[in-house]
């Protein structure tokens, strides 16, 4: 064909006002195909979970079970009030973010009920009941908290008041006669007689306003040039007050709450969101060394941080007593091998809580190594998902709060990972919406709820409006 019989080529313009490809902008933004693929994988996380208890039941039963039926129900029609909510009041909002916090919900009430049936426990009594309806309330404030917050930008206006709510829930537990300690951890409060909460799963959410709402407000004086050292510039002496504020508060909750955990998981926030903020490395090493320093001197001054050191580097000197769980959860791992002995045909139940603290190393003996990368790797999509929120966000405030708020999964993933695999010394922190707890799940859902509203805020901009 000659140059001359060939068609033009459409101009930019003309192609990117033909039908198809306006019909495909307005596809990739259609709220309704979002919310259609979270219902789909709201299905197919209810579904994994009714397969799962049917196995166990099967495997260590051998017969199927009505125990879960109801909370069960409750659990489900809780999680679908929740897309409702979504649709109503956020449809643009990402659609991974509910499905993901399902499926590892649903994954921990499996594992969670088997514990229970090979510790003979039923009714009330059973972990696997109380974590279903814990669940319940805790979709249900998700679902208020994103009905009450419209715009997130109306949380900057609480940037303080978030940091003294953080601050108060932080000293409730060392308040006597309100504060209980369990497992030598001072990080609870009595509800009543039979109930009691962890105030710091709330107080990390405000910590995380806090931070974003902060730093926004005095980056450029924390970004400030300071003095080079070996090719690294450090801040002015004058600009260290907040970082030492926060080293000093997580070394108090070490040392008074005795929780490496929750310790390090607020400093390591803090220093996180300060980086992303400043994009000092400074900040990081100052940060890293004053943490270190802090930890090795209370190891050599309190003795319950001395003991959690001695069990990370030798829990074998002690194995009947300080250091069994640590030695158990390890021979469950090893006991699990690549592809895992199947949901009911391991041993879980001899490591000492199994269903809280130590339930990564429960799911890893029946599910494997493999089953366990695959658990990771949801994690893995959650915080991505988050931090693609921040990097596509419109205003400073949002972009620093999800990325507060997604790495508070992953810090906490990590510690608990690490503690279990020796990675790092054993903490008192629970896997995010795995482990058994009221506290961690009420927490965790609402930092869903704000990853939603934050993911709608980024979705929902004017519509691409083209003109011939």
């Amino acid at each position: 064909m000659s140059q001359e019989n060939k068609p033009a080529s459409p101009t930019f313009q003309e192609a990117i006002t033909s039908d198809t490809v306006l019909d495909r902008i307005v596809a990739l933004r259609a709220p309704g195909k979002l919310r259609a693929m979270e219902l789909m994988l709201l299905l197919f996380a209810v579904a994994i979970g009714v397969a799962g208890i049917i196995i166990v039941d099967l495997t260590v039963r051998g017969e199927l079970s009505t125990t879960m039926l109801v909370p069960g129900l409750i659990y489900v029609a809780a999680l679908f009030g929740l897309h409702i909510v979504v649709r109503l009041v956020a449809s643009d909002a990402d659609p991974l973010f509910v499905p993901i916090a399902a499926f590892l919900s649903s994954i921990g009430v499996i594992e969670i009920y088997r514990l229970d049936l090979a510790n003979d426990k039923s009714g009330w009594s059973a972990d696997s009941v109380r974590q279903l309806i814990w669940l319940a309330v805790a979709i249900t404030i998700a679902a208020v908290v994103l009905i009450i917050v419209r715009n997130h930008l109306t949380l900057y206006r609480f940037t303080y008041l978030s940091g003294l709510g953080a601050l108060v829930l932080l000293i409730l537990p060392m308040v006597p006669g309100i504060g209980s300690e369990i497992n030598g951890a001072k990080v609870w409060i009595r509800i009543g007689d039979s109930m009691s909460f962890q105030p710091g799963e709330i107080a990390k959410i405000l910590l995380a306003i806090f931070f974003a709402g902060y730093l926004i407000s005095n980056r450029d004086a924390l970004a400030m040039a300071g003095k080079k050292v070996l090719g690294i510039v450090f801040p002015r002496g004058r600009d260290l007050g907040p970082l030492l504020v926060i080293w000093f508060t997580s070394i108090i909750v070490l040392i008074f709450q005795r929780d490496l955990g929750t310790s390090l998981l607020y400093f390591g926030l803090f220093l996180s969101t300060l980086y992303v903020a400043t994009a000092r490395k400074g900040w990081l090493v100052l940060g890293i060394s004053l943490f270190l320093i802090g930890g090795i001197i209370a190891s050599q001054v309190f003795s319950h941080v001395s003991t959690r050191f001695q069990n990370w580097f030798n829990p074998w000197a002690d194995p009947q007593n300080s250091g069994y769980q640590m030695i158990q959860g390890l021979f469950g791992l090893a006991n699990g091998g690549m592809l895992g002995t199947g949901l009911g045909g391991g041993f879980p139940e001899i490591t000492p809580y199994a269903q809280s603290d130590y339930i990564f190393a429960s799911l890893g003996e029946e599910l494997g190594l493999v089953g366990l990368f695959m658990i990771l790797l949801v994690y893995l999509i959650f915080v991505g998902r988050g931090l693609r929120v921040s990097f596509a966000g419109q205003d400073d405030f949002g972009k620093l709060l999800a990325m507060g708020l997604a790495f508070s999964i992953a810090f906490q993933v990590f510690i608990v990972l690490g503690g279990i695999t020796r990675v790092i010394p054993l903490t008192g922190l629970t896997a995010p919406f795995l482990a058994a707890g009221g506290s961690s799940l009420v927490s965790n859902w609402i930092i869903v709820a704000l990853l939603l509203r934050l993911s709608n805020a980024v979705r929902n901009r004017p519509k691409l409006v083209i003109r011939a």
